[in-house]
């Protein structure tokens, strides 16, 4: 909204002209999300409904139990009127918006309820929202594409566009939910990856002697993208204030879908589907790989391997099983439980060792699919 009213009040008064200024929008978004979420949450998470904890995980699993959850939802209205006052509006960028906040509600409402919502419901209106950003995406930059150690970019009809960037979504919307398990991790990564990916935008894509020189194509949505995803991390870098151990208030579903879909989105607006190992490879790998887990699961069944839970099996059936079956089951998923249970890492431990896993690959991979062209 600044931006559009930088022409009429640089009439009243000259240095309004900055209002114009993308480096000043992202930064007056930063600060003011990450304000107001620091000083307004604890006065909204009370009308939070409680966690009820993991009966399944033991006694780890119920050390959330009683805290508010679903806070995601104050969150991301918190920086609503920001996003909206800081972001150079356009028909495209307020669709991804719409969508944000839909898979957002959804997420809230599953966690207000009762009774969990099933995979199937929740898939489907996963699929609805990733479709719905996956075309406001193509709808602004026309289905390009370019891809990692080939030169060149190429365009996707839009019957193909949408539905394998709404793919690309999907796993990032999930992953990233599944990450949702220890105090700040999920919040952690997803934070670290947006800053990351809105510094490739503005500064590379958004910017086309840097575009130009790393043989990227440029487009003008890189720019208004990098401003939503630096104040949507600040937003959330003020809930991490709360989130950290022993965190007083839990995102939830609210939370983690919305980071997970902005994520792929900025992914999207890169023209590059392949970014999304490079900004977030920790938390594909994390949460992601359970979905890994689930369809080797499925394809050794369809071959005719036993694989059923180890605990439902009989010593001596144990011994016959197939040794890939054997390797799969033997990794539990989300990764972070595995560190738990079977490194025994502490949950600070696998917050700071995930991060600086995050932090280290980031870069490595970021310079093999770009620089390598």
């Amino acid at each position: 909204m600044l931006y559009h009213l930088a022409d009429t009040l640089e009439n009243l008064w000259g240095p309004f002209r900055l209002l114009r200024s993308h480096a000043l929008l992202l930064a007056a978004g930063t600060m003011l999300a990450a304000l107001a979420v620091l000083l307004l949450l604890p006065k909204l998470w009370r009308f939070s409904p409680h966690d009820h904890g993991k009966a399944i995980l033991g006694k780890d699993g119920m050390t959330s139990a009683g805290k508010p959850t679903g806070t995601g939802l104050w969150v991301t209205l918190l920086v609503l009127p920001i996003l909206l006052l800081v972001l150079p509006l356009s028909g495209p960028v307020l669709g991804i918006i719409a969508c944000l906040y839909v898979a957002m509600v959804c997420g809230y409402l599953d966690d207000r309820s009762e009774k969990p919502w099933g995979q199937l419901k929740k898939g489907l209106l996963d699929a609805a929202v990733c479709l719905g950003v996956a075309y406001f995406v193509w709808s602004a930059l026309g289905g390009h594409v370019w891809l990692p150690f080939v030169k060149g970019d190429w365009i996707m009809p839009w019957w193909a566009y949408i539905p394998c960037m709404g793919f690309v979504l999907f796993v990032s919307m999930n992953a990233t939910n599944c990450s949702d398990g220890v105090d700040g991790l999920a919040g952690s990564l997803s934070v670290i990856s947006l800053i990351a990916l809105a510094v490739f935008l503005y500064a590379v894509i958004g910017y086309r002697p840097m575009a130009d020189y790393l043989l990227v194509p440029h487009n003008y949505l890189a720019v208004r993208c990098a401003i939503m995803l630096m104040t949507v991390a600040g937003g959330f870098a003020g809930y991490l204030w709360w989130n950290a151990e022993p965190s007083k208030a839990l995102m939830g579903d609210a939370g983690s879908r919305f980071l997970g879909l902005l994520l792929g989105a900025g992914v999207l607006v890169t023209e590059n589907p392949f970014l999304i190992f490079a900004f977030a490879p920790i938390v594909l790998v994390n949460g992601g790989g359970g979905m890994v887990k689930i369809l080797l699961l499925r394809f050794f069944r369809k071959c005719g391997f036993d694989v059923r839970p180890p605990s439902q099996l009989q010593p001596e059936e144990q011994q016959k099983r197939n040794v890939l079956v054997k390797a799969v089951w033997k990794v539990r998923f989300p990764l972070h439980d595995h560190c738990k249970k079977e490194l025994h890492w502490t949950n600070a431990q696998v917050l700071m060792r995930f991060v600086l896993l995050q932090a280290f690959l980031m870069p490595l991979v970021f310079l093999l699919l770009i620089k390598i062209r």
